[in-house]
Parts: C-alpha cells; sequence; structure tokens
C-alpha cells in the first residue's frame, strides 16, 4: 500500500491538553495536504477544525468522554451534541467502562445510545479502552457499541496502559463481523505496524504520526 492509499485510513490526532491553536492549524493544512479521512480533536477545538477545512473532503473528529469515559451520560450526549453543531461529522466516545466490569450491560449499551442519537447521521466510534478488559468484556463491549448503533468500535484512547494490539484489533473484527468498523490507535508510530493493524482488520488507523506514516519516516510521538 502506498503512502496516497493509506492516507485515506488516517484519523490525524492532536489530543494533548496544550495543543494550541496554531498546532491544530498545522494539523489540519497537514490533514488537508495529504488527503487524511479526518483530523481528531479534542471538541474545544471543532469549530475551528470545520472553518479550516471547509471545501476538503476531511472530517472533524471529535472525542466525547474522554479519556476516561466515567462522565455522566447525558454530559457525554450534550458534549456530543455541541461537537456536532460545532462542525464535527465523527465522534470518538469512550464507554463507561467500570460498568462493564461490574456486568452491567444495560448502562454500558444506554450509554453508547444516547450518544447516537445525539449525533444522529455522523459517524460514532466507540473507544472501548482494550487493555483494561479481558477478552471476554472485549467481545462483550464491541457487542454492545453494535447492538447501541455505533459505526464503530475503536481500541484505545492512547492515553491508558497501552495503545491498539494486533490480537485485540483481530478479536474486535471477528466480534463486530465485516459491516461496523475497525479503529486501531495508540501507539501506531510507523507505516508497517499501521499496515499490519489494517490485514488485521482495522478500517481506519488514529495516530499523530500521519505525515511519517504516509511518508514512510520513522516517528517517537506517543498517540
Amino acid at each position: 500500500m502506498y503512502g496516497a492509499e493509506l492516507s485515506g485510513y488516517l484519523d490525524h490526532t492532536l489530543l494533548a491538553a496544550d495543543a494550541t491553536e496554531k498546532k491544530i492549524k498545522e494539523l489540519c493544512a497537514q490533514a488537508a495536504q495529504y488527503h487524511f479521512a479526518s483530523v481528531c480533536v479534542n471538541s474545544c477545538h471543532a469549530a475551528l477544525c470545520a472553518d479550516l477545512l471547509a471545501g476538503t473532503p476531511v472530517k472533524v473528529c471529535t472525542v466525547v468522554g474522554f479519556p476516561l469515559g466515567a462522565m455522566s451520560t447525558p454530559a457525554k450526549a450534550y458534549e456530543a451534541y455541541q461537537a456536532v453543531a460545532d462542525g464535527a461529522g465523527e465522534v470518538d466516545m469512550v464507554i463507561n467502562i467500570g460498568a462493564l466490569k461490574d456486568g452491567n450491560d444495560k448502562a454500558v449499551e444506554d450509554d453508547i445510545a444516547a450518544v447516537k442519537k445525539a449525533v444522529g447521521d455522523k459517524l460514532l466510534k466507540v473507544i472501548i479502552e482494550a487493555c483494561l478488559l479481558t477478552d471476554e468484556e472485549k467481545v462483550r463491549a464491541c457487542t454492545l457499541a453494535v447492538a447501541a448503533g455505533a459505526d464503530y468500535v475503536k481500541t484505545s484512547t492512547g492515553f491508558s496502559k497501552h495503545g491498539a494490539t494486533i490480537e485485540d484489533v483481530r478479536l474486535m473484527r471477528k466480534t463486530v463481523g465485516p459491516d461496523i468498523g475497525v479503529k486501531a490507535a495508540g501507539g501506531i508510530r510507523d507505516r508497517k505496524t499501521a499496515l499490519d493493524m489494517i490485514e488485521a482488520g482495522a478500517s481506519r488507523i488514529g495516530t499523530s504520526n500521519g505525515v511519517a506514516l504516509v511518508e514512510g519516516t520513522a516517528s517517537d510521538a506517543a498517540y
């Protein structure tokens, strides 16, 4: 896969707490130049990114309930609603991990469904934070996400113990089948790793190293 083909898989990501307007503008310029699928940013930057990327095919992706997933359902739903109002075309939400571990599947599904209702026809990706889950919990989380109307399941926030693994991507793809997206994120720093994730079943890659992946150069950035 050449860089131009890979670029369409990439969510070009900047979720650092100290992300400045200058850095966000650079992110958007790179996304437009390399034709990435989206820029993935915190919700306070959604409107700026929407303005900067107007007229391009690059989507604005915003994270919700990030990175812990432990916010109230109404708070997540409103954050998602506002992000869409500000121009986000995609939302990546974090599940309520504690509720999943408690076996409270209804709370997890209702949480996701509320965010899906808030985003309407916009794309919803559900972050399960796989590094904190057993394989049984990963399967259950993915199944609940699909039942609640999610368009994608996503491995990781990139802010916990570790990011995506090949094994998790394979398990998630097997669980959701061919019609739901799988996004691998966290620790994907070079083209080979990205291609391995795609081979394992990922249909989207979240990375702050988009330029390096497309150009085939190494990077040591965290996300």
